[in-house]
């Protein structure tokens, strides 16, 4: 049995016991059956729940809920949505896309309704977001941002120097930008609070479980199985792992660094005085919180894709990565160049071939998915467990009107043109940095990278 507390910061600060639930045994019937006991499958069957008291549920978790990104991100719960919205414009049309935007935010507050009225404490506190820019190149990122978010009124504010300083005091800043739709929070508390409130309705989860088959009405485990009327893959970055399904979503690692707790002194310094969670416009993804007891949270992408979607604990702790993550830490904040790191980890996230996240429902064959989120899965697992909830029971709302609603993304390349792509387009994203860093000028290679990806 893994010590689950290894899992990351976040699994390690729980005062809970970590003992798994026990496994399936026999077979079973239910109305619902969820693959993923993370946020997804358990933000679907709360509000199930809701929709449906009577409704007979059943979770399927291969290590114990939370065990995925759930509990192992970077603790944003964000409006953010991978898709740009001038793309999303094309694609669906101006109402479409501000619904679909719109609704990432009142995402955000449901997630912190939902987390009062059940009690659970995890942490959280809306301090908005700040992207420094750090170069010329990154200040017109900023600005272009800005810009988009004023002609869909996005509610983005464009910061001078001093104005970023004053929120985040990194080096070489010379701008950025500010948005207050999103909060920091532990998100192993939050998802490990929910599996607790969904029990307590009478979901049935079972941990120790792992999925050997998706079929139309059926899950089949290793220890038995469950006929339902409709079966939920809720597997995000551990979807390749299901038979059939290795090509549905890329597993892509993000890797993550935490200091012990610093004094008043540095945070003085860093600033985050309301607990905004951090970036910049770099190309190559950076990410960063203060935690509530006073730690620097940081992570980011540059750990590299596996051949034939890979996933092994392993491949969660990259000593390099680390070490890249901690120097780029200093860089930004010299300060605090003293301090501890305590805790390192990692994981995979989903990413489908067209970077588009997704929810729908098969009526025919039983079969509901959603995932895809790209790392910003925190807030966009609420989106989906809520719009889940109203396909599986046959609602037409708001939600089920949503563009992403059974959005098909095309498969992955077959290997090695997968790994080659991949791996690739995370080296061009590096280069690009270094390249506009040294130049001050944008960087074509990444501009070529995003139109391959369709960003």
């Amino acid at each position: 049995m893994p010590d689950y507390r290894d899992v990351s910061l976040w699994f390690d600060q729980l005062t809970e016991p970590l003992t798994p639930r026990a496994a399936l045994s026999g077979d079973v019937e239910a109305d619902v059956a969820i693959v993923g006991a993370g946020l997804t499958g358990l933000w679907t069957a709360y509000y199930l729940q809701e929709r449906d008291p009577d409704l007979r549920i059943v979770v399927l978790e291969k290590e114990i809920a939370g065990f995925g990104a759930s509990g192992r991100n970077g603790g944003w719960c964000s409006a953010l949505y991978p898709v740009p919205i001038d793309k999303l414009v094309a694609d669906v049309g101006r109402d479409g896309a501000l619904a679909q935007y719109l609704a990432m935010r009142s995402a955000v507050a449901e997630v912190e309704r939902v987390a009062a009225r059940e009690g659970i404490e995890a942490h959280i506190a809306r301090g908005g977001t700040v992207v420094a820019a750090r170069s010329e190149p990154q200040l017109a990122r900023a600005r272009a941002e800005h810009d988009e978010s004023v002609e869909f009124g996005l509610d983005m504010d464009l910061l001078d120097a001093t104005q970023t300083r004053a929120r985040l005091n990194a080096t070489d800043v010379v701008g950025g930008t500010y948005t207050p739709h999103c909060a920091a929070l532990q998100p192993a508390a939050l998802v490990r609070g929910l599996a607790r409130a969904v029990e307590a309705r009478g979901a049935h989860i079972a941990e120790q479980s792992s999925v050997t088959s998706v079929e139309p009405h059926l899950v089949r485990t290793a220890h038995g199985s469950v006929r339902a009327g409709t079966v939920v893959r809720a597997t995000e970055g551990y979807t390749a792992r299901l038979p059939g399904h290795r090509r549905a979503l890329a597993p892509v690692y993000s890797l993550v660094v935490a200091t012990e707790p610093l004094p008043d002194s540095v945070w003085a310094d860093i600033g985050l005085a309301e607990r905004e969670t951090f970036s910049d416009y770099r190309h190559l993804i950076i990410y960063g919180q203060r935690s509530a007891d006073g730690r620097l949270v940081f992570g980011g992408r540059g750990a590299p894709y596996h051949f034939a979607s890979r996933i092994q604990p392993g491949y969660d702790r990259v000593p390099r990565v680390f070490d890249a993550l901690r120097e780029t830490l200093h860089e930004l904040f010299p300060v605090t160049r003293s301090a501890r790191i305590t805790h390192r980890w990692g994981g995979p996230l989903g990413i489908t071939r067209d970077w588009e996240p997704s929810v729908g429902l098969d009526p025919a064959t039983g079969y509901a998915w959603a995932g895809g989120y790209v790392g910003d899965g925190v807030s966009t697992t609420n989106l989906a467990g809520r719009t889940l909830a109203d396909l599986i029971t046959g609602r037409t709302t708001e939600l089920t009107a949503l563009p992403w609603v059974n959005h098909r993304s095309r498969s992955w390349e077959p290997e090695p043109l997968r790994w080659a792509g991949a791996n690739l387009g995370l080296a061009a994203m590096t280069w690009a940095d270094r390249a506009e860093r040294r130049t001050q000028r944008p960087s074509r290679i990444a501009s070529t990278v995003n139109t391959l990806i369709g960003r």
